[in-house]
């Protein structure tokens, strides 16, 4: 309702204003003003100097925007092929503010300087081909050695040697959560299918697959510095995008399809926590926490918690209403730390045979009845392990 009324009142105000036009237009009857709508010398005069404001305001602009916000772009990349990545986008920006200052600079000047007036003709050239090549050909070098150079980047980037020793883990998309599954002792993922998809088996995993039975799903991210780590992606609804920034990793999650990603992770999240660049960061987002603390404090609402970094899985596709909350905890562990942790994670197969093992909550069968229905599920997932 509210925004119907925002509508019509945006729509009254279009026709308010529509209406004082026609008056102003009356009010102009009579006037010796010149309605030929041809530029005069003046005319011309004033464009040629608004170009030139327009230059100055672009540049002012930009550097404005370098000195504000220079900061918040991404710093050190926590994977190996990060710098390439970096590397790859830093020429890419130089070319384009070369290109761009050279280009917008001649435009606005040419623009004044062959500003029209009364009398002068303008002299043109039809054609002109050496011109031509130049404008043509310098461009075509510099892209084609740009394209070749992003190739030859992504070539290394996202070949995996299939007898490489790596952790291969599932990351599993879904509206709006991640959830990953590692292969487990094997190194090997079992099959999944979204007709499997039931109870604790939320990732649809085929349990009577071999491969299946040492598979763990988790809610958080946990990965070995130092280790490439094989990403497969799924999605079970939508288009989704896994982006990992700091890792400068990023694969599309597509329904019915298995698509891939590899990376070596560089810092754990302690080191990375402790680069100075992040500590300054850190500290200036909880300086500006507490303000907002305050604020609410004296409001009778509860404050802001102080801020840790945490790397983070993102989703980077507009896949629904809840896209901006679709994220996921990674922590990058030591190899020590790695092992312990996935030592103490429990497989999925024990999981589902856990949860068929538990009496349903407010179920009225009798206890015999459910002895009975647990002991054959239990043996139907022992069936499935075989």
């Amino acid at each position: 309702m509210t925004s119907l009324l925002v509508i019509i009142v945006l729509v009254l105000l279009a026709v308010a204003l529509w209406q004082l036009t026609k008056i102003f237009d009356l009010t102009q009857v009579g006037s010796t003003s010149d309605s030929s709508q041809v530029a005069n010398d003046k005319d011309n005069h004033l464009q040629g100097y608004l170009m030139f404001g327009f230059l100055a305001f672009l540049y002012i602009f930009t550097i404005y925007g370098l000195i504000a916000w220079g900061n918040l772009p991404l710093h050190t990349p926590a994977s190996e092929h990060g710098g390439q990545v970096d590397h790859l986008m830093n020429i890419t920006w130089v070319l384009i503010f070369i290109v761009q200052a050279i280009t917008q600079v001649l435009l606005y000047y040419f623009a004044f300087k062959y500003k029209g007036k009364e009398g002068q003709k303008a002299l043109y050239f039809a054609d002109n081909n050496k011109l031509e090549a130049l404008w043509s050909i310098i461009p075509a070098v510099v892209l084609a050695g740009l394209i070749l150079y992003g190739l030859y980047a992504w070539t290394n980037i996202m070949f995996v040697d299939e007898d490489e020793d790596t952790i291969v883990v599932e990351v599993y998309a879904q509206q709006f959560k991640w959830t990953a599954r590692y292969a487990g002792a094997d190194n090997v993922l079992g099959k999944a299918n979204v007709r499997y998809i039931e109870g604790v088996n939320t990732l649809g995993v085929d349990l009577s697959d071999p491969n299946a039975q040492d598979d763990i799903v988790v809610s958080e991210l946990h990965i070995p510095k130092g280790k490439k780590v094989h990403f497969k992606f799924r999605s079970q609804d939508v288009l989704h995008s896994a982006y990992f920034p700091h890792f400068r990793a990023q694969m599309n999650c597509v329904p019915g399809m298995v698509t891939e990603f590899a990376f070596t992770p560089t810092y754990t999240t302690a080191e990375y926590r402790d680069l100075p660049y992040m500590i300054e960061k850190v500290s200036h987002i909880n300086d500006l926490r507490a303000k907002k603390s305050a604020e609410l404090i004296a409001k009778g609402q509860p404050g802001l918690d102080p801020y840790a970094f945490d790397y983070l899985l993102l989703c980077n596709k507009i896949c629904g209403a809840s896209h901006y909350n679709m994220q996921m905890k990674v922590i990058v562990d030591s190899p020590e730390d790695y092992k312990k942790w996935l030592a103490n994670q429990e497989s999925l197969v024990k999981q589902v045979k856990a949860s068929l093992e538990q009496p349903a909550e407010g179920a009225a069968a009798t206890e015999g009845e459910v002895k009975k229905d647990t002991v054959a599920a239990a043996d139907t997932v022992a069936v499935a392990v075989k």
